[in-house]
C-alpha cells in the first residue's frame, strides 16, 4: 500500500493493490460470461431508457473502483478484518460477494427473474463498495457506493421493465 499526499484527515491518495483483487473477483460473473451458453440473457439485452442515468450509473461504478484502489487510510494495514464495525463490514463484504456469485449461478441456469436480478445482480455490487469502503474506513467510497446503489438500481429496474 502506497500514500502519496493526503486527501484529508487519514485519506489519503494512494494505492491499495488488494483493491484491483477485490475488483477483480467481484467482475469473475462478467469473465465467466462469454463462455456460458445462455439461451436468454436479459441483463446484456436490456432496452436503454435513459442516456443520463447510464452515463451517471458507468461515472459511479467507475469512481467507486477508482476509489477502492486510489483512497487509503493512513492507519490501515496493507490487510487487516479490523474489529467492531470493520470486522463486521469484512464479514458483510465477504456474503454480499457470495450472494452475489449465488446470484449469477442462478443467472446462468435460467433463473432470470426480475427479482433475482434486482436482488443479487443490482443491489448486491454496489453494497460491496459500500462494505470494502466501511472495512477499510475509506469515508468517500461508502458516500458514492450508497448513491451508485441508488442510481444502479432505479437505471436497470427501469431498463427491465421497459416495454418497447
Amino acid at each position: 500500500m502506497f500514500r502519496f499526499f493526503r486527501l484529508f484527515s487519514n485519506q489519503y491518495f494512494g494505492f491499495w493493490f488488494l483493491g484491483i483483487i477485490l475488483f477483480l473477483l467481484q467482475e469473475i460473473p462478467y469473465i465467466v460470461m462469454p463462455f456460458v451458453k445462455l439461451d436468454n440473457n436479459p441483463i446484456m439485452n436490456m432496452v436503454e431508457t435513459s442516456v443520463i442515468l447510464n452515463i451517471l450509473e458507468k461515472l459511479l461504478g467507475s469512481f467507486c473502483i477508482a476509489l477502492m484502489i486510489l483512497v487509503v487510510n493512513k492507519e490501515l494495514p496493507f490487510f487487516d478484518i479490523g474489529v467492531g464495525l470493520q470486522r463486521i463490514a469484512f464479514f458483510c463484504m465477504i456474503f454480499v460477494l457470495l450472494l452475489n456469485f449465488f446470484g449469477w449461478i442462478l443467472y446462468f441456469i435460467g433463473f432470470q427473474s426480475i427479482y433475482i436480478i434486482l436482488f443479487f445482480l443490482v443491489i448486491l455490487p454496489p453494497l460491496y463498495y459500500v462494505f470494502v469502503g466501511l472495512w477499510r474506513k475509506n469515508w468517500c467510497l461508502v458516500f458514492v457506493g450508497v448513491i451508485f446503489l441508488f442510481v444502479h438500481f432505479v437505471h436497470v429496474f427501469n431498463n427491465l421493465t421497459c416495454k418497447v
